[in-house]
């Protein structure tokens, strides 16, 4: 744990085992942290915020710009404990690393653009808006981006002069360790980043139960975002979450085969990278009825040779077996949980899949792809929005008319037409419905982490 400038154990030694999900060992222990702890951790928030919300936002932006390419220098050690951490490949590991440090080096750029603005006033009065730091932070993250989350939620709390303390999830928390390390290095002030391993529930409720933290960012699932709207109601501390998907994909029929090939190529990437544990995963793929058949053959043909890493924990390889056995639909290729040990499931397509089916519902989380076939564009709508999430959303279509009614109906926060990589430092990450709320990420992240203050003034009373 990283507290008040310094490492240190849990005040009473406890620890967590880390297991690495390839061999089912464990590679690290970290702490769990004690009530003392995350009181020592929230004075310490306290503190820094008194400092960092004074410090010049230049003067931030160099803190930022250096911890950015600290971690490029770091890059391999990095990737590799985020690999025995998470389990994802090593260049995937490399990539999100590399993600890490674009979102410093650009939040580096915002700290100095965080601009008010002067409202019209009358004659002897002037008035205008100014933006300053919310406050301490306290920031949650999820196992699968063990890199890039954190630094979604440390780059635009450094930058615009607010403390943080970082809580990563307790199975994937050493590359939130090298994120913190890099900032220390970089010349950020005691207290003004905090890192807190242990029990989930318990840090939660310690830290939102306290009047230091001022605003609260979680990267989760539904159950926990909905958990910490309700602890966060005495306070009323605003949330920025970024919760559950379930995205859905519209195939078409104006591709021709060409097209259809690189749409094919480009779903099977996007959908089994990190093995389908990624929140915008395309999950949900809907192709027009005169090209289903070929589709289907397309994706087969590419998702059946390839070799994914594992899932991060046992609990979501079973979730991931149990909606593949759940689905009472065809597989045309994975659906077995492999022998052996690491917690690997292999990637799995399926089609006529009953309209019931958890599969079609329930966030999948894994390497399932289910296809379905759909007529006109009004019935892919239909099905696309016919969930309680709106995270993202894909189109794949040379007509433009059709690409802009599914940009305008589709339900999500994020909508990729032909393109499927939608995350990105200048760019605003979040959702609609049980998605979540709030963004992070781009300009818009000034709304999360300062608050709009007006002032009037006039001459002597």
């Amino acid at each position: 744990m990283f507290i008040g400038g310094a490492w240190r154990e849990a005040s009473d030694g406890r620890t967590i085992d880390v297991l690495n999900p390839v061999t089912e060992e464990v590679v690290a222990q970290v702490p769990n942290a004690s009530d003392a702890d995350l009181d020592d951790a929230l004075a310490a928030a306290a503190a820094g915020f008194a400092i960092w919300r004074r410090t010049a936002p230049a003067e931030r932006a160099e803190v930022l710009d250096r911890a950015g390419r600290l971690l490029l220098d770091r890059l391999s050690d990095i990737a590799t404990v985020l690999t025995e951490d998470q389990g994802k490949p090593i260049a995937e590991a490399e990539a999100e690393v590399r993600q890490s440090a674009e979102y410093f080096s650009w939040f580096a750029g915002e700290a100095v653009r965080s601009y008010g603005r002067l409202l019209p006033s009358a004659p002897g009065r002037r008035s205008w808006v100014e933006r300053r730091p919310i406050g301490p932070v306290a920031a949650f993250t999820a196992w699968n981006f063990p890199a890039s989350l954190p630094a979604r939620k440390l780059a635009p709390a450094v930058a615009y002069g607010c403390s943080i303390i970082v809580c990563p999830a307790i199975e994937a928390p050493r590359t939130a360790a090298a994120l913190v390390r890099a900032l220390a290095d970089a010349g950020v002030p005691d207290g003004v980043v905090n890192l807190i391993t242990g029990d989930p529930p318990r840090v939660s409720e310690r830290l939102i139960g306290s009047d230091v933290i001022a605003k609260i960012t979680l990267t989760g699932s539904v159950p926990v975002g909905q958990t910490l709207v309700r602890l966060s109601a005495e306070r009323l501390q605003p949330l920025t979450l970024e919760l559950g998907g379930h995205a859905p994909v519209l195939i078409f029929d104006d591709l021709d085969e060409d097209q259809l090939r690189r749409a094919a190529d480009t779903l099977v990437r996007a959908k089994f990278r990190n093995a389908g544990q990624v929140c915008i995963s395309p999950s949900r793929v809907f192709v027009q009825r005169s090209v289903f058949d070929r589709f289907v053959e397309l994706v087969v043909d590419r998702a059946q040779g390839l070799e994914i890493g594992p899932l991060a924990n046992a609990r979501r390889r079973e979730a991931v077996a149990a909606l593949v056995a759940g689905s009472d639909a065809k597989i045309h290729c994975g659906g077995v949980k492999p022998e052996g040990r690491g917690y690997f499931y292999p990637p799995t397509v399926l089609t006529d899949i009953p309209a019931g089916a958890a599969v079609l519902r329930d966030e999948p989380f894994g390497p399932i792809m289910p296809i379905l076939p759909f007529g006109e564009i009004e019935d892919g709508l239909a099905q696309a929005n016919a969930v309680p999430y709106g995270l993202a959303a894909y189109v794949f279509t040379t007509d433009l008319e059709r690409a802009d009614t599914a940009v305008a109906l589709l339900e999500a926060g994020m909508i990729g037409v032909n393109e499927v990589a939608l995350a990105a430092a200048a760019s605003p990450f979040g959702g609609v419905k049980l998605s979540g709320y709030g963004r992070e990420g781009g300009t818009e992240s000034l709304e999360a982490y300062t608050v709009a203050t007006a002032v009037t003034t006039r001459g002597a009373p």
